[in-house]
Protein backbone atom coordinates (compact mmCIF):
# COMPACT_ATOMS: atom_id res chain seq x y z
CA UNK A 1 0.00 0.00 0.00
CA UNK A 2 1.40 3.39 -1.00
CA UNK A 3 1.64 6.53 1.07
CA UNK A 4 -1.19 8.33 -0.66
CA UNK A 5 -3.45 5.26 -0.34
CA UNK A 6 -2.89 5.34 3.42
CA UNK A 7 -3.74 9.02 3.61
CA UNK A 8 -6.91 8.42 1.55
CA UNK A 9 -8.36 5.68 3.74
CA UNK A 10 -11.85 6.76 4.82
CA UNK A 11 -11.03 10.30 3.71
CA UNK A 12 -14.44 11.40 2.39
CA UNK A 13 -16.41 10.37 5.46
CA UNK A 14 -13.90 11.91 7.89
CA UNK A 15 -13.69 15.11 5.84
CA UNK A 16 -17.47 15.43 5.77
CA UNK A 17 -17.69 14.99 9.53
CA UNK A 18 -14.70 17.22 10.23
CA UNK A 19 -16.09 20.15 8.24
CA UNK A 20 -19.66 19.84 9.48
CA UNK A 21 -19.47 22.82 11.88
CA UNK A 22 -18.00 25.13 9.26
CA UNK A 23 -20.51 23.97 6.64
CA UNK A 24 -23.48 24.41 8.99
CA UNK A 25 -22.34 27.89 9.95
CA UNK A 26 -21.74 28.88 6.33
CA UNK A 27 -25.09 27.66 5.04
CA UNK A 28 -26.96 29.15 7.96
CA UNK A 29 -25.51 32.55 7.17
CA UNK A 30 -26.05 32.14 3.43
CA UNK A 31 -29.68 31.19 3.94
CA UNK A 32 -30.28 34.40 5.87
CA UNK A 33 -28.45 36.39 3.19
CA UNK A 34 -30.75 35.21 0.37
CA UNK A 35 -33.98 34.87 2.33
CA UNK A 36 -36.90 36.38 0.41
CA UNK A 37 -34.79 37.18 -2.66
CA UNK A 38 -34.87 35.37 -5.99
CA UNK A 39 -31.97 36.88 -7.95
CA UNK A 40 -28.31 37.52 -7.20
CA UNK A 41 -28.01 41.30 -7.14
CA UNK A 42 -25.69 43.83 -5.51
CA UNK A 43 -27.48 43.54 -2.19
CA UNK A 44 -27.13 39.75 -2.13
CA UNK A 45 -23.44 40.01 -3.01
CA UNK A 46 -22.88 42.52 -0.21
CA UNK A 47 -24.43 40.08 2.24
CA UNK A 48 -22.45 37.18 0.77
CA UNK A 49 -19.24 39.15 1.21
CA UNK A 50 -20.08 39.59 4.89
CA UNK A 51 -20.83 35.85 5.20
CA UNK A 52 -17.48 34.83 3.73
CA UNK A 53 -15.47 37.29 5.82
CA UNK A 54 -17.27 36.22 8.99
CA UNK A 55 -16.48 32.59 8.05
CA UNK A 56 -12.75 33.48 8.16
CA UNK A 57 -12.15 33.19 4.44
CA UNK A 58 -10.29 36.50 4.73
CA UNK A 59 -10.89 39.91 3.18
CA UNK A 60 -8.53 39.64 0.20
CA UNK A 61 -9.78 36.21 -0.86
CA UNK A 62 -13.42 37.18 -0.29
CA UNK A 63 -13.05 40.20 -2.57
CA UNK A 64 -11.64 37.95 -5.30
CA UNK A 65 -14.58 35.56 -4.99
CA UNK A 66 -17.19 38.34 -5.03
CA UNK A 67 -15.59 39.95 -8.10
CA UNK A 68 -15.74 36.61 -9.92
CA UNK A 69 -19.42 36.19 -9.11
CA UNK A 70 -20.11 39.80 -10.15
CA UNK A 71 -18.56 39.01 -13.54
CA UNK A 72 -20.86 36.02 -13.94
CA UNK A 73 -23.91 38.07 -12.97
CA UNK A 74 -22.98 40.72 -15.55
CA UNK A 75 -22.33 38.09 -18.22
CA UNK A 76 -25.35 35.86 -17.61
CA UNK A 77 -27.71 38.78 -16.81
CA UNK A 78 -29.86 36.61 -14.54
CA UNK A 79 -28.70 34.32 -11.78
CA UNK A 80 -31.14 32.89 -9.28
CA UNK A 81 -30.27 32.69 -5.60
CA UNK A 82 -30.93 28.96 -5.81
CA UNK A 83 -27.82 28.75 -8.03
CA UNK A 84 -25.62 30.68 -5.63
CA UNK A 85 -24.18 27.70 -3.79
CA UNK A 86 -23.04 25.88 -6.93
CA UNK A 87 -21.63 29.11 -8.38
CA UNK A 88 -19.76 29.82 -5.17
CA UNK A 89 -18.33 26.30 -5.17
CA UNK A 90 -17.17 26.63 -8.77
CA UNK A 91 -15.49 29.99 -8.25
CA UNK A 92 -13.73 29.03 -5.00
CA UNK A 93 -12.44 25.84 -6.63
CA UNK A 94 -11.22 27.74 -9.70
CA UNK A 95 -9.49 30.32 -7.50
CA UNK A 96 -7.57 27.70 -5.54
CA UNK A 97 -6.52 25.78 -8.63
CA UNK A 98 -5.10 28.93 -10.20
CA UNK A 99 -2.61 29.27 -7.34
CA UNK A 100 0.18 26.94 -8.47
CA UNK A 101 1.79 27.08 -5.03
CA UNK A 102 -1.12 24.92 -3.84
CA UNK A 103 0.31 21.97 -5.74
CA UNK A 104 1.60 19.31 -3.35
CA UNK A 105 4.24 16.94 -4.63
CA UNK A 106 4.72 13.44 -3.30
CA UNK A 107 6.28 13.77 0.11
CA UNK A 108 8.83 11.03 -0.44
CA UNK A 109 9.61 11.59 -4.10
CA UNK A 110 13.16 12.51 -3.18
CA UNK A 111 15.54 9.57 -3.42
CA UNK A 112 17.43 10.92 -0.43
CA UNK A 113 16.96 8.90 2.74
CA UNK A 114 16.12 9.83 5.33
CA UNK A 115 13.60 12.44 4.25
CA UNK A 116 13.86 15.07 6.99
CA UNK A 117 10.88 17.11 8.19
CA UNK A 118 11.38 19.95 10.67
CA UNK A 119 8.10 20.89 12.34
CA UNK A 120 7.51 24.45 13.57
CA UNK A 121 4.62 26.37 15.12
CA UNK A 122 3.55 28.09 18.33
CA UNK A 123 2.48 26.22 21.45
CA UNK A 124 -1.04 24.85 21.46
CA UNK A 125 -1.59 24.45 17.72
CA UNK A 126 -1.40 20.66 17.78
CA UNK A 127 2.23 20.34 16.75
CA UNK A 128 3.11 17.27 18.81
CA UNK A 129 -0.15 15.53 17.90
CA UNK A 130 0.43 16.18 14.20
CA UNK A 131 3.93 14.73 14.41
CA UNK A 132 2.54 11.60 16.04
CA UNK A 133 -0.15 11.22 13.39
CA UNK A 134 2.39 11.74 10.60
CA UNK A 135 4.69 9.12 12.08
CA UNK A 136 1.77 6.70 12.31
CA UNK A 137 0.80 7.31 8.69
CA UNK A 138 4.33 6.83 7.40
CA UNK A 139 4.78 3.65 9.38
CA UNK A 140 1.45 2.31 8.13
CA UNK A 141 2.71 2.85 4.58
CA UNK A 142 5.79 0.74 5.31
CA UNK A 143 8.26 3.52 6.04
CA UNK A 144 10.83 3.42 8.82
CA UNK A 145 10.37 6.54 10.93
CA UNK A 146 12.21 8.21 13.81
CA UNK A 147 11.14 11.23 15.88
CA UNK A 148 13.49 13.82 17.34
CA UNK A 149 12.40 15.61 20.54
CA UNK A 150 14.13 18.95 19.89
CA UNK A 151 11.45 20.96 21.69
CA UNK A 152 13.44 20.95 24.92
CA UNK A 153 11.96 24.21 26.22
CA UNK A 154 9.07 22.42 27.94
CA UNK A 155 9.35 19.12 29.78
CA UNK A 156 5.78 18.34 28.74
CA UNK A 157 6.73 18.55 25.07
CA UNK A 158 9.31 15.78 25.40
CA UNK A 159 6.93 13.66 27.45
CA UNK A 160 4.07 14.14 24.97
CA UNK A 161 6.23 13.23 21.99
CA UNK A 162 7.46 10.13 23.82
CA UNK A 163 3.85 9.04 24.36
CA UNK A 164 3.13 9.57 20.67
CA UNK A 165 6.22 7.60 19.66
CA UNK A 166 4.93 4.67 21.71
CA UNK A 167 1.45 5.04 20.26
CA UNK A 168 2.77 5.14 16.70
CA UNK A 169 5.33 2.42 17.41
CA UNK A 170 8.36 4.38 16.21
CA UNK A 171 11.68 5.17 17.94
CA UNK A 172 12.41 8.58 19.44
CA UNK A 173 15.68 10.40 20.09
CA UNK A 174 15.50 12.52 23.23
CA UNK A 175 17.94 14.22 25.58
CA UNK A 176 15.30 15.57 27.95
CA UNK A 177 14.26 19.07 28.96
CA UNK A 178 16.92 21.76 28.76
CA UNK A 179 19.10 19.95 26.22
CA UNK A 180 20.47 21.80 23.21
CA UNK A 181 17.81 21.44 20.48
CA UNK A 182 20.44 21.41 17.74
CA UNK A 183 22.23 18.55 19.51
CA UNK A 184 19.00 16.53 19.58
CA UNK A 185 18.46 17.18 15.87
CA UNK A 186 22.05 16.13 15.11
CA UNK A 187 21.67 12.90 17.08
CA UNK A 188 18.31 12.17 15.43
CA UNK A 189 19.71 12.47 11.92
CA UNK A 190 22.78 10.44 12.83
CA UNK A 191 20.47 7.71 14.19
CA UNK A 192 18.29 7.89 11.07
CA UNK A 193 21.29 7.64 8.78
CA UNK A 194 22.92 4.76 10.69
CA UNK A 195 19.68 2.77 10.95
CA UNK A 196 18.37 3.17 7.41
CA UNK A 197 15.35 5.28 8.32
CA UNK A 198 13.09 6.59 5.56
CA UNK A 199 11.73 9.58 7.49
CA UNK A 200 13.04 11.69 10.37
CA UNK A 201 10.60 14.14 11.98
CA UNK A 202 12.13 16.84 14.18
CA UNK A 203 9.97 18.67 16.72
CA UNK A 204 11.02 22.24 17.64
CA UNK A 205 10.16 24.68 20.41
CA UNK A 206 6.77 26.33 20.12
CA UNK A 207 7.45 29.68 21.66
CA UNK A 208 5.87 32.85 20.31
CA UNK A 209 6.44 33.35 16.61
CA UNK A 210 7.67 36.94 17.01
CA UNK A 211 10.61 35.98 19.21
CA UNK A 212 13.94 36.60 17.48
CA UNK A 213 15.68 33.99 19.64
CA UNK A 214 13.37 31.27 18.41
CA UNK A 215 14.09 32.09 14.79
CA UNK A 216 17.83 32.09 15.51
CA UNK A 217 17.39 28.71 17.17
CA UNK A 218 15.65 27.28 14.10
CA UNK A 219 18.48 28.54 11.92
CA UNK A 220 21.02 26.87 14.21
CA UNK A 221 19.12 23.56 14.08
CA UNK A 222 19.20 23.69 10.29
CA UNK A 223 22.95 24.36 10.19
CA UNK A 224 23.70 21.47 12.53
CA UNK A 225 21.45 19.04 10.64
CA UNK A 226 23.26 19.87 7.42
CA UNK A 227 26.50 18.68 8.96
CA UNK A 228 24.96 15.20 9.08
CA UNK A 229 22.94 15.28 5.86
CA UNK A 230 23.56 18.18 3.45
CA UNK A 231 20.45 19.96 2.18
CA UNK A 232 18.29 19.17 5.17
CA UNK A 233 15.62 19.69 6.24
CA UNK A 234 13.83 18.71 3.06
CA UNK A 235 10.60 20.03 4.49
CA UNK A 236 9.81 22.74 7.03
CA UNK A 237 6.22 22.07 8.08
CA UNK A 238 4.35 24.89 9.83
CA UNK A 239 1.42 23.80 12.01
CA UNK A 240 -1.52 26.20 12.31
CA UNK A 241 -4.61 25.94 14.49
CA UNK A 242 -7.66 26.32 12.27
CA UNK A 243 -9.89 27.17 15.22
CA UNK A 244 -8.08 30.51 15.64
CA UNK A 245 -9.32 31.70 12.25
CA UNK A 246 -7.51 34.75 10.90
CA UNK A 247 -4.94 34.56 13.69
CA UNK A 248 -3.67 31.37 12.04
CA UNK A 249 -3.27 33.30 8.80
CA UNK A 250 -1.28 36.02 10.57
CA UNK A 251 0.98 33.40 12.18
CA UNK A 252 1.58 31.85 8.79
CA UNK A 253 2.59 35.19 7.29
CA UNK A 254 5.00 35.91 10.13
CA UNK A 255 6.59 32.47 10.13
CA UNK A 256 6.98 32.33 6.36
CA UNK A 257 8.64 35.75 6.37
CA UNK A 258 11.43 34.67 8.71
CA UNK A 259 12.01 30.98 8.03
CA UNK A 260 11.89 28.80 4.92
CA UNK A 261 8.52 27.13 5.47
CA UNK A 262 7.56 25.02 2.45
CA UNK A 263 4.46 23.18 3.72
CA UNK A 264 1.51 23.91 6.01
CA UNK A 265 -0.75 21.76 8.17
CA UNK A 266 -4.01 23.21 9.48
CA UNK A 267 -5.34 21.37 12.52
CA UNK A 268 -8.50 21.21 14.67
CA UNK A 269 -10.94 21.86 11.82
CA UNK A 270 -13.44 19.43 13.34
CA UNK A 271 -13.91 21.57 16.44
CA UNK A 272 -14.52 24.93 14.77
CA UNK A 273 -16.80 26.81 12.40
CA UNK A 274 -13.79 28.74 11.10
CA UNK A 275 -12.68 26.24 8.47
CA UNK A 276 -12.98 28.95 5.82
CA UNK A 277 -9.47 30.00 6.84
CA UNK A 278 -8.16 27.08 4.76
CA UNK A 279 -9.51 28.79 1.64
CA UNK A 280 -7.86 32.11 2.50
CA UNK A 281 -4.53 30.55 3.42
CA UNK A 282 -4.52 28.41 0.26
CA UNK A 283 -5.28 31.43 -1.91
CA UNK A 284 -3.06 34.05 -0.30
CA UNK A 285 0.15 32.25 0.64
CA UNK A 286 2.89 30.96 -1.63
CA UNK A 287 3.24 27.91 0.62
CA UNK A 288 0.95 24.91 0.01
CA UNK A 289 -1.44 23.52 2.60
CA UNK A 290 -0.26 19.92 2.72
CA UNK A 291 -2.30 18.42 5.57
CA UNK A 292 -5.53 19.15 7.42
CA UNK A 293 -6.62 17.74 10.77
CA UNK A 294 -10.28 16.75 10.88
CA UNK A 295 -10.48 14.80 14.14
CA UNK A 296 -8.68 13.59 17.22
CA UNK A 297 -8.09 9.98 16.20
CA UNK A 298 -4.61 8.90 15.12
CA UNK A 299 -5.76 8.51 11.51
CA UNK A 300 -7.65 11.83 11.30
CA UNK A 301 -4.83 13.68 9.54
CA UNK A 302 -5.41 14.01 5.79
CA UNK A 303 -3.48 15.13 2.75
CA UNK A 304 -5.20 18.33 1.67
CA UNK A 305 -7.24 17.84 -1.49
CA UNK A 306 -8.45 21.24 -2.72
CA UNK A 307 -11.27 19.84 -4.84
CA UNK A 308 -12.57 17.48 -2.18
CA UNK A 309 -12.35 20.21 0.47
CA UNK A 310 -14.42 22.69 -1.55
CA UNK A 311 -16.94 20.05 -2.67
CA UNK A 312 -17.45 18.92 0.91
CA UNK A 313 -17.76 22.45 2.27
CA UNK A 314 -20.35 23.53 -0.30
CA UNK A 315 -22.16 20.25 -0.91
Amino acid sequence: MGLFDIFSKGREEKLDKGLSKTRTNLFSRMSKAVAGRSTVDASVLDDLEEVLISSDVGVATTIKIIERIEERVARDKYLGTDELNSILREEVKALLFENESNTVSGILESETRPYVIMVVGVNGVGKTTTIGKLAHRFKESGKKVVMGAADTFRAAAVDQLTIWSERAGVPIVSQGMGADPASVAYETLAYAKDNGMDVAIIDTAGRLHNKVNLMNELAKIKRVMQKVIPGTPHEVLLILDGSTGQNAFEQAKQFTSVTEVNALAITKLDGTAKGGVVIGVSDQLSVPVKYIGVGEAIDDLQLFDREAFVDTLFQ
